[in-house]
């Protein structure tokens, strides 16, 4: 059986609570999202000749770590590999790969260094468990290749990433989705074989036993994964169509775009606003989940200007209420139409989320509950009770526009 990540790691993930996802390869030159291969179906020598025009000559991975920073996330998880093949790494085990674009570089390599510069943003990696690209993947009877090779360059892959890169905070798999119709109806999806998960988690926690795992499969988390995750989706709810609503007992992630896609779209405006990113954060640590926030950059290189914007305006949030966020835990009062809460020990955090009343009613509130006071500026917030409900009057003059937080001792 696969090893578990060590128990300091997984206490550090859980308390960061926020982190920033980057979707980040070829596909950004079209500007059609990260999926464009498989739903433009181009076929793999037509989708070769993006790696010429690959030059994104305005990256600063500084930029990108100051921005993380900026907004509050304490670590990143950047794509290392997506579906369509193309490394963004210089790995040792292909020739595709970004070192051989026009740019040259290795943005891994440069985002690594600039994490080691700070100790306030860690660095985990996306690696994607298919592949549109390699013969092996996709193209086994034609090359004569087994699957056993495919294997090879998939493990070889993750160990490259957890030796040469400095610490890793997580890995984060995508592409063995047990119950996605493309498995059952298309073969250009089916692996064909065991991804050999016990050796490859073991890999991981070997060389990196802090390291957290997550495998997006939407299904019962495996032996050594040490999260179950939810996409595009709070815990227990399905709305996106794909994840499994039961809870497992482990530690959450919750991974959401900032606006309609992970990858770059040029015509995607649906950047969402500062107000709900903050409630989406609160919402999934009200549930004892980490909040994993998208970004697709441009093809030069740049996270979109406006997002940027709306993740510092997050950030700002968190500097005066960051204490009910990290270091977190699920709350033990019941969640309503208008709040949810966390806690830490005895201390219980209420995030008044939408104003539809001065009178806030909350349910399962500890009898031992003897203060409330608003977490921004210590000012006194009136409490009564009411039988088994403690009640809340917060007026318009205490309210916070976006997220009000009360602290309950």
């Amino acid at each position: 059986m696969a090893k578990p990540v060590s128990a300091q790691g997984l206490e550090w993930f859980q308390d960061a609570r926020f982190s920033m996802f980057i979707h980040w390869g070829l596909y950004s030159i079209l500007a059609k999202q990260e999926w464009v291969m498989h739903t433009d179906r181009i076929p793999v020598p037509e989708y070769e000749k993006l790696v010429p025009q690959f030059n994104p000559v305005k990256y600063n991975a500084d930029e990108w770590v100051s921005i993380a920073a900026d907004a509050g996330q304490k670590f990143m998880v950047i794509t290392s590999r997506h579906h369509d093949g193309f490394s963004m790494y210089d790995t040792a085990l292909s020739d595709y790969k970004v070192t051989n674009t026009p740019f040259k570089r290795d943005p891994i390599r440069e985002l690594a260094d600039a994490v080691a510069r700070r100790n306030d943003v860690k660095l985990g990696f996306y690696s994607s468990l298919l592949d549109w690209h390699h013969p092996a993947y996709r193209f086994r009877e034609e090359s004569g290749l087994a699957w056993s090779d495919y294997l090879e360059f998939l493990h070889g892959q993750v160990r490259e990433l957890c030796t040469n890169y400095g610490e890793v905070v997580e890995i984060w798999f995508d592409g063995d989705w047990p119950h996605h119709p493309f498995d059952e109806t298309n073969q250009y999806f089916k692996a064909g074989g065991s991804f050999e998960y016990d050796k490859l988690y073991d890999m991981i926690h070997t060389l990196q036993p802090d390291c957290v795992i997550h495998n997006n499969r939407h299904d019962k988390p495996l032996p050594g994964e040490d999260v179950q995750g939810f996409e595009q989706d709070l815990p227990g709810m399905n709305t996106a169509g794909f994840n499994e609503t039961k809870i497992y007992g482990l530690p959450i992630e919750v991974c959401m775009t900032i606006n309609g896609h992970w990858g770059y779209s040029a015509g995607d405006y649906n950047t969402k606003s500062v107000r709900n990113l903050v409630h989406m954060l609160v919402r999934s640590a009200s549930v004892g989940g980490n909040y994993l926030l998208n970004v697709g950059p441009t093809p030069e290189g740049e996270i979109v200007p406006q997002h940027a914007e709306r993740l510092r305006g997050v950030g700002e949030w968190l500097k005066s209420n960051g204490e009910s966020v990290y270091g977190t835990r699920a709350g033990a009062i019941a969640p309503s139409a208008v709040s949810v809460s966390t806690r830490k020990g005895d201390t219980h955090y209420v995030h008044l989320l939408d104003y539809v009343s001065d009178s806030v009613t909350l349910k399962g509130a500890p009898a031992s509950i003897t203060q409330a006071k608003l977490l921004k500026n210590g000012e006194a917030v009136q409490m009564e009770r009411s039988g088994d409900d403690l009640i809340l009057t917060v007026p318009d003059t205490q309210r916070d526009p976006i997220d009000t937080v009360v602290v309950l001792s």
